[in-house]
This record gives structure tokens, sequence and C-alpha cells, in this order.
């Protein structure tokens, strides 16, 4: 494991500095509510289906509500109001709020109120007791098939068809892949709706929807008991409908989620405000769900340099962990990104991916932590690129890794084969078997080239934590700290869909969520 080249006072600091970033941000998020978490409130109640052309359901009572301007007191009201106006079932819900005048309903008296919400209240409980139960048995084959040692062997299906990815997943589960991630279609994370039902159309990915969740998860199910290894599966709980994917994956069982508290601000460039708001929401749901996040600061290192701002990935990441803490998540959640991505013309490349990577893994010990591969320097050379991906294999056994994300060869030439994906997992196999154990043979010289750029990253980090918090996180991201990306509080798609919360505001899902 990497030497004591930062000291332990030093990480507290980092931390203390990340939770006063932070705590600014959380009055907004306790003081707002969006769209797209009242329409996560809605399925958890069980309104998961799609009306005329498609429509989410979801969608056409919340847009309903926010339209009649009373959606500031929690879809979950006026679905208790929905019952009590004799509604049998979710779907006759939506019928009745969608087709009343919901601003013109009377005012309840005090007795109503009250016997309304504890109403509401047990009907949220008995639906968060069934999703507990259904993350049950996904805990349970857990069990029944332990997974292969880290790190874990993680590839990526993107075909467009959730059938083909079936394909394609059980493929790689046969050639030792050990989490399969499915590709969303290219601006999925735009859309402010979760597409419904199996989709066999995609460009550059799947949509993300819970029937093809439901469809990947069977099929991996069924890979793990032939395999008697159990397959962990992953999606994206990221953009405009954070929350809403968060509960779909974890009502169809998934393992993980890429889900980033600023990711979507700076590549996708959806409001900041919105994003902060939904991703508390979704990482609840996580936290409950046992699902591990995987943070997405890999990506400011493509957009910019990884030498120069490798400290920029560093105080993100104390940031994205103080977000999840206080989202409720353990450390073992935690798939704290970052990658393999320093120009490999550069001299030393070896020894400054392996800083970077100790540096991050003495940051968090106790996280999982996810390692992605080089994609920025990939070139068509397939062989160099090869070369280029073992090297990373190296850096994660020798480093800890717990989630490796595997490179492939054709890179950048074309959406890899599975025949590129076999030769990646044999590769990596053999590399993992080659040097497990490794960073007990070896001790880092405390002055030598590793410790001494670790020291400087960390240093440089440091002063961007400073500055963040006595500037504030917004100014920060509006002066292009991370990822060379700026971006503005009030710019970005989504803002119309945050709501100040009314002073009785009702969501028993939060409740339930932050008491647990």
């Amino acid at each position: 494991m990497p030497g004591p080249f930062i000291e332990d006072a030093q990480i507290e600091h980092a931390r203390k500095l990340a939770e006063e970033i932070v705590n600014p941000i959380f009055d907004l998020i306790r003081r707002n509510t969006t769209v797209s978490t009242e329409r996560t409130v809605l399925r958890f109640f069980g309104i998961s289906g799609a009306g005329a052309r498609g429509v989410p359901l979801a969608n056409l009572m919340v847009d309903k509500l926010k339209a009649a301007g009373v959606l500031n007191k929690g879809a979950a009201y006026w679905y208790g109001r929905a019952l009590q106006l004799g509604a049998r079932s979710p779907l006759e819900a939506v019928e009745r709020l969608t087709a009343l005048p919901t601003d013109k309903l009377g005012p309840l008296s005090p007795e109503q109120e009250h016997t309304l919400r504890e109403e509401v209240r047990a009907e949220a409980r008995a639906a968060m007791d069934d999703l507990k139960a259904r993350i049950a048995q996904r805990n349970a084959l857990r069990e029944q098939f332990p997974m292969s040692p880290a790190p874990h062997k993680y590839v990526i299906v993107a075909t467009g068809n959730i059938y083909d990815d079936v394909d394609q997943a059980r493929a790689a589960a046969q050639a030792g892949a050990d989490v399969i991630a499915v590709i969303r279609s290219t601006a999925q994370s735009l859309l402010d709706y979760v597409p419904h039902g199996a989709t066999t159309e995609g460009y550059g990915g799947t949509y993300a929807t819970q029937e093809n969740f439901r469809i990947m998860r069977e099929a991996l199910d069924d890979e793990s008991r032939k395999l008697k290894r159990y397959i962990q599966l992953t999606n994206y709980s990221s953009g405009l409908c954070m929350s809403e994917i968060a509960f779909c994956a974890a009502y169809e069982k998934l393992d993980m989620l890429l889900n980033d508290a600023m990711y979507g601000i700076l590549f996708r460039d959806i409001n900041m405000r919105r994003t902060f708001i939904d991703q508390y929401f979704s990482r609840r749901i996580c936290a409950l769900a046992g699902i591990i996040i995987n943070t997405g600061e890999d990506n400011y290192i493509t957009t910019a340099d990884a030498y120069d701002a490798a400290h920029t990935v560093i105080a993100s990441q104390f940031i994205n962990e103080c977000f999840a803490k206080r989202a409720g998540l353990k450390d073992w959640q935690l798939g704290i990104g970052h990658s393999y991505e320093i120009d490999p013309y550069r001299d030393d490349t070896l020894l400054l991916e392996l800083s970077q990577a100790m540096l991050v893994r003495r940051c968090f010990p106790d996280a999982p932590l996810k390692y992605m591969p080089p994609t920025k320097h990939k070139e068509t050379d397939i062989f160099f690129s090869h070369a280029y991906d073992v090297m990373a294999d190296l850096v994660a056994i020798w480093t800890r890794q717990g989630i490796q994300l595997l490179g492939m060869m054709t890179e950048a030439m074309h959406t890899p084969l599975l025949a590129d994906r076999y030769v990646a997992l044999k590769s990596a196999s053999y590399i993992h078997r080659a040097a497990r154990g490794i960073d007990e043979e070896f001790t880092v010289r405390e002055d030598g080239k590793i410790a001494n750029r670790a020291r400087e990253v960390f240093g440089k980090a440091m002063q961007l934590l400073q500055e963040c918090r006595d500037e504030g996180m917004v100014a920060a991201i509006g002066k292009g700290h991370f990822g060379d990306v700026k971006r503005s509080e009030t710019g970005g798609k989504g803002l119309d869909g945050v709501l100040e919360k009314a002073p009785d505001y009702f969501n028993p899902f939060l409740e339930l969520l932050e008491a647990a």
C-alpha cells in the first residue's frame, strides 16, 4: 500500500474544507425540490407506466401539478388527495388528478390533513418494504455466488438494442468480466423523462429504462448461476432524471450507478441547482439500496491536461465524498473515479500514474475506487494501444483499485467488438494474477519521484479546496476550476424544473430515507 507521504492530519483538513464547501449547497437542497424528485416519489408509489404517445404517467401528473402551481406541496400530498377522492390504484390517482382543476380543490381541516399524511406515510412504508425485499433478493444471490477478487473487471456494452446487449453481456461474463455496464444512448441525460419499456434503437448506447434494467438483470442473474460467480450490473444515474433512474435501478436490483455531484453541470450543461438537488435524493436511494456509485473525476482530465489538472481530480473527489456521506452512503459504496490519462509520450508516465493512483488510495483507503483506462491519447495502432492499456492494468493491481474499467485496443477506431473485449479481459486477468501483492513487496521512497509528485498534487488540491471554501462552489465552477469548463448558477438546462418548497411540503420517502 502507499506510504505515508501525506499525513493523516492533512487528509482530515481536506475533508473539513470539503464539508465547509458543501454546507451552503445543502441549504439550497433543503429549501427546494425538482420535477424529477417529485416524479421519483410517484414511481415509489407504483406510478411507472406510460400514457398516450408513450408519455410516462409520472410526467403527466407532475406536469399537471406544476402547471397548477401546487407542486411545491409535494407530489405525495396530491397523491393522497387523489386517494381521498376515491382513487383505488396509482393509475386512477393519475387519472383523477390530471382530470381535475387541482388548484381549485378546497383546503382540508387539520384533522383531515393529519389523516391524509398518515395514510400516505403508511403507503410509503409499504412501498419501501417492497423495495427492501427486492434488494434482499439481490444480496442473497451475491452471498450464494461470491464475486471474484478486486480489481473487478468492468466492461461496457453499447449496441442500442437491449436484447443484443444481453448477448454481448453474457459473452463478456463468460470471458471473465465481473461488471457489465450498459452504456446509455447518447444525450439521454438531457431528456426530462425516463423512456418506458424495452428499447431496441439507440445511438451510442441503449436507453436506460426500468424494463431494460429488468431484462439485463434477469440475464446476468441467470449467468451468475451458470458461472457460480456473481456478475454485477451498472448503468447511469445522471442528467435530468438522476433520482428517477436511481429508483428504477434500485427496484431492478442493480449493483452500481454512475452518479456524480458535478458531472451533469460540467459536461452536459445541466443547471447546477437542479443537479445538486437531484443528486442528493438519488444518492439517498443508492444508500438504501446498497448501490455503489461511480464518480466522474476521470472526465476532468479528458478536457484538461492530466498532468496539469491532476489536483482538480483530488479536490473534486473530496467534495464528491462529502456529498455522498451527507446522503448516507458508506465508504464501501464510494467508487471514487480517476483514470490513466497522462500523455504517453511524456517521460516517467508510469511513475506519475502510480503516484496519482497511490495518492487517491491514500486519501480514500476504505473506498473501492473506480479506475478508468486511457482514452484521450489512444491511437489506431492497436498494438501500442493494447500495451498502453496493460500499463493501466498494472497500476490498478499495484494500487488495489476496487473497480477497473478495461481499456480496449480499438478505442480510437470503433465501438469495441466481442473479440476486443476478450483480449482486454484475458490480458487484465493475466496482469492481475501475475502482479497481485506487488504493493507489499516494494516501498515508495519518501524522497523519490512518486512521493514528491503526490505531495505536489495534494498541495495544489488543498489550495483549490481553500479557494472553493473562500469563494463558494458556484464561483469555483464559474471560473472553470474543474475540467476547464465554466458554468453559471442560473445557466444550463432544467432550472425551470426547480421549485421552492412550500412550508407544508410533504415527501414521506425522503423522511424515511433520512431517518434510515
